[in-house]
């Protein structure tokens, strides 16, 4: 076996590393630590059972931790998680359909929208200041409208 670092074998040190990666993905969740986690738990797991060296260790981790992202990207792939609220962070889409009011000349290049308590750019249909128009589309931040 290795020689303990810090008081702990290293098997603990890889179980402790699965943890805390598991621990940061429930707090900043982006489907991608777990796996790391998961590489680490599996090299936990070789190393207690296996007497391998540090780098056969690492080479276990940084080959787990490609297979297992691998795969983990193809389960999402395939099996999408489904949303209620499909826009929901995709706010100029979810304007889709509202009417808004110019605040600024808009033509096909540029101008400006009260939207809410807001202004946004805009393009699209030409209108004057004050015109009523509705938003049609959205390229990037900039929505797409057209006259009412």
């Amino acid at each position: 076996m290795n020689a303990p670092l810090w008081g702990l074998e290293a098997h603990w040190l890889w179980l402790i590393a699965a943890g805390l990666l598991g621990i940061a993905e429930m707090i900043a969740p982006g489907v991608f630590l777990i796996w790391i986690g998961a590489a680490a738990l599996f090299t936990g797991i070789v190393a207690l059972l296996l007497p391998v060296g540090t780098i056969v260790q690492f080479l276990v981790f940084a080959v787990a931790s490609l297979v297992a992202v691998y795969a983990g990207k193809r389960y999402l792939r395939d099996n999408p998680i489904a949303s209620d609220d499909p826009l929901l962070n995709d706010r100029s889409k979810r304007l889709v359909g509202t009417i808004v009011t110019a605040v600024e000349p808009v033509d096909a290049l540029h101008g400006r929208v009260k939207v809410g308590d807001g202004v946004w750019s805009a393009k699209g249909a030409e209108a004057a200041v004050g015109d009523r128009l509705r938003v049609t589309g959205s390229d990037g931040s900039v929505l797409i409208v057209e006259r009412v």
